[in-house]
């Protein structure tokens, strides 16, 4: 464990967003983060785990050119999705691992402002039946994510909550062309919190906290830009723990947020890596 990990977010950063459980979510507002999903090489592997660790349900939703997109659901409401990596994603290299998808208006016309400021887009715009259209990005710093515009699927069904995503933050080697990227194509404000030689970014719409992002520090070693997703937990000890007992992975201890909560980096069996954090 590193100070810097332990220093990430200043005592004030996720109030009022992460200060308390938020209720049911029947829409999502354009930048907001609207769903999550695992691409995985072993989806009952992956579900056993996620299941035994976090209390998660599943339904199966058979795909029309074959295969399934499992929803991921706590308590009867949907928190995200989970799928077999393709044999040509495994092929191209790609690892296990989490999205997160941005609501849009338009997956089409974001696609192109996100071209137009220097990004590639790995894949789309594409309907996804009727449920919604979205497109998978990768910013000009690495970092891939999704878009999406809702069509009769809004995204997660409840957020905050245990077992829940809470929180979405973007790790970048350069968090100067991440900021005017992020800005020019979604309009996110940028509000900058100093701790010592480090800054902690918040993506803002107006007066919501959206996202936060932040530089990789050398000391992190060679690690490349990604958004992380945090999962609300209601003991982070134990998390831990079981994450450990079930054959995951503690990339690093737990940290402590000042009025925030309390955190720690974990990695499932095929190698997906997630955040745990126990909100104050």
């Amino acid at each position: 464990m590193t100070p810097f990990l332990s220093d990430r977010f200043p005592p004030d950063l996720l109030r009022p967003s992460l200060e308390e459980p938020m209720p049911e979510v029947s829409t999502h507002a354009p930048g907001s983060f609207c769903w999550i999903d695992l691409g995985t090489t072993d989806p009952a592997a992956a579900k056993r785990f996620y299941a035994e660790l976090l209390g998660w349900e599943y339904r199966e939703n058979p795909m029309p050119e074959g295969g399934a997109y499992t929803m991921i659901r706590r308590e009867g409401r949907d928190i995200g999705g989970l799928y077999e990596l393709s044999p040509e994603m495994r092929e191209q290299g790609v690892p296990p691992n989490w999205l997160s998808y941005i609501a849009v208006e338009s997956a089409d016309a974001s696609s192109e402002r996100a071209e137009r400021a220097g990004a590639e887009v790995v894949m789309g715009p594409m309907d996804v039946m009727d449920v919604g259209r979205m497109a998978v990005i990768q910013d000009p710093t690495g970092a891939v994510f999704a878009v999406w515009q809702a069509k009769a699927h809004s995204g997660c069904g409840v957020v905050g909550e245990p077992g829940s995503v809470c929180w979405n933050e973007l790790m970048t080697k350069d968090a100067a062309a991440a900021k005017k990227f992020y800005s020019d194509v979604f309009g996110y404000e940028m509000e900058d919190q100093q701790m010592g030689p480090t800054a902690y970014t918040m993506l803002r719409m107006g007066e919501r906290r959206e996202g936060g992002l932040m530089q990789i520090a050398p000391e992190m070693g060679p690690v490349p830009s990604h958004w992380m997703v945090y999962i609300a937990v209601s003991d982070i000890e134990g998390t831990i723990e079981k994450t450990k007992q079930l054959g995951g992975k503690a990339i690093t201890d737990a940290m402590d947020v000042p009025g925030v909560g309390r955190f720690a980096v974990l990695q499932d069996p095929q190698g997906a890596v997630f955040s745990a954090i126990r909100l104050s």
